[in-house]
């Protein structure tokens, strides 16, 4: 199941994990947040990269520009976090070949 940025969703991340395990549910999530929540993945847009982002534009309006002329950016930087815990729990073997491409692995 993949489940998408939501403001219900990530409010109750530590619950949303909880429920697709107990339902045997493999689970993808958009932020790291999920996946360290005890979600078995997730691949998204690096949130500190975004904050980066947002403060380069803040900085540039400080200094004066007008952020109607601002280009539009988007975050380049792209997270892949696996929860090995979760796969065991769900009886899922990860292969070694997706464990080297991950940014992180939580055991």
């Amino acid at each position: 199941m993949l489940i998408g940025n939501d403001a219900f969703f990530t409010s109750c991340i530590v619950e949303l994990a909880a429920l697709s395990n107990q339902h045997a549910i493999p689970s993808v999530y958009q932020y790291p947040d999920f996946a360290v929540a005890g979600g078995l993945m997730s691949y998204g847009a690096s949130i500190t990269d975004a904050y980066r982002v947002i403060g380069s534009y803040a900085a540039r309006v400080l200094k004066g520009e007008k952020p109607a002329d601002l280009p539009v950016q988007q975050s380049t930087k792209i997270e892949f976090v696996i929860n090995r815990k979760t796969a065991r729990i769900l009886g899922i073997t990860v292969p070694d070949r997706l464990l080297a491409l991950a940014d992180e692995v939580i055991e």
